[in-house]
């Protein structure tokens, strides 16, 4: 059965989007994955959903689909979603070759009390300086495609940040340098304080200290941390978001391993190519490495303290031979089936397929696509049954269990 002869319901819809240009993007992962020459500029994402500033499009609509995925949604909230009026998660292509802002999401219920302050303070919600966008929360999920994927994702546990200061300091006793000062702040007076330091009392040259000391010690098994304050630096000289990587875990991830980013978590992804998928928010608090919005006082009310010993999650496989990705979120579940396997998968909400390698199959009712590497489609949940047979890989993102 054909899509116009079903008038674009029950039925599986291929849908596209132009990629974001973002100054941290890559010049060639994006164009590539799509099968596409670079046009010269940095490509850093493709999203995939229902989100505001999302421009998902209908490829071979029927006749009473509009173009856009959003707009489809608000016209015929029941045969796109079957229960709700919002998709509740967006699907990224991240591929980054600088690093992001350091930054970190708030709760939802901080979200729904600070948007309201700021709709009430008339603060425009394209303004620079605002910092709630919306009234939900962002809770995310990366997966790396590739090894070497590089991520920064909470803090490490105070013995080993210790450990690594150390490294920077002389080992003279009477050590006054600032990198000193910052090592006796995390240990007498904890990881809260030693933050709050850095980004509003820290001496003006903590930053180059640090910088120096990762250039010139030996740091033992800290070499990459070390590396990479040398390359935070290059691309933000002097940034107080410097001082802050080097108490935060740093990730580097082979392919199909995964960072979650719960609400309160700082984290920066660094370089490579992943797919991430979110809660639809845009709810941003920014501490550094970056020329935009940055509000101290907020981002410190939102971040979480707690030291996160192990960032890196693997994927668990179900009994239907396709892997899932168990985090504690409300708004996604992300499924995903390799090659060489055919799979049914039971989605009682709708969801998003993005084929990542080979050829795919997807089978919905009585109707089947054939996707290939940079191809996508929307699964309405009208028939919860959904079969994959898959010679390549392919992502599935989805509502989740509330």
């Amino acid at each position: 059965m054909g899509l116009n002869e079903n008038e674009g319901h029950d039925v599986l819809t291929r849908i596209t989007a132009s990629p974001k240009k973002y100054a941290w993007g890559s010049l060639s992962a994006i164009p590539k994955f799509l099968g596409k020459e670079p046009d010269g500029s940095p490509q850093a994402e493709l999203w995939l959903g229902a989100h505001p500033d999302s421009t998902t499009r209908l490829v071979d609509k029927a006749d009473t689909q509009p173009e856009t995925l959003n707009e489809w949604i608000r016209d015929q909230p029941e045969t796109t979603l079957g229960s709700g009026s919002r998709l509740p998660f967006l699907l990224k292509l991240l591929a980054a070759d600088k690093p992001l802002s350091l930054q970190a999401h708030p709760t939802l219920e901080r979200a729904r009390v600070a948007f309201a302050e700021e709709e009430a303070r008339g603060i425009p919600r394209d303004s620079p300086a605002r910092n709630y966008k919306d009234e939900w929360h962002k809770p995310e999920l990366i997966v790396a495609l590739h090894d070497g994927f590089e991520g920064l994702c909470g803090f490490r546990p105070l013995g080993e940040t210790d450990d690594f200061l150390r490294h920077l300091c002389t080992g003279d006793e009477e050590d006054r340098s600032q990198v000193a000062q910052l090592r006796a702040h995390l240990n007498l007076d904890g990881l809260e304080h030693a933050v709050r330091w850095i980004l509003i009392d820290r001496p003006p040259g903590l930053v180059n200290e640090l910088v120096e000391a990762a250039a010139t010690r030996d740091v033992g098994r800290w070499e990459n941390e070390a590396r990479l304050l040398r390359r935070l630096d290059e691309q933000y000289p002097g940034d107080p978001g410097v001082a802050v990587a080097s108490l935060l875990n740093f990730a580097i991830l082979q392919a199909g391993e995964a960072l979650f980013l719960p609400a309160g978590n700082v984290h920066a992804y660094v370089k490579g190519l992943g797919v991430e998928i979110m809660a639809a928010s845009d709810n941003v608090l920014r501490g550094g490495l970056t020329s935009k919005h940055v509000d101290v006082d907020e981002f410190l009310a939102v971040v979480d303290f707690t030291p996160l010993r192990s960032p890196i999650i693997l994927g668990t496989v179900a009994p239907s031979a396709y892997v899932e990705y168990q985090v504690p979120s409300h708004d996604f579940r992300l499924l995903r089936v390799d090659r060489d396997t055919t799979t049914e998968l039971d989605l009682s909400h709708a969801g998003i397929a993005l084929v990542v390698s080979g050829q795919v199959t997807v089978t919905q009712g009585d109707q089947s696509l054939v996707l290939n590497q940079g191809e996508a489609v929307f699964i309405s949940p009208s028939h919860p049954r959904v079969g994959v047979r898959s010679s390549g890989t392919v992502f599935i993102a989805t509502g989740a269990e509330a």
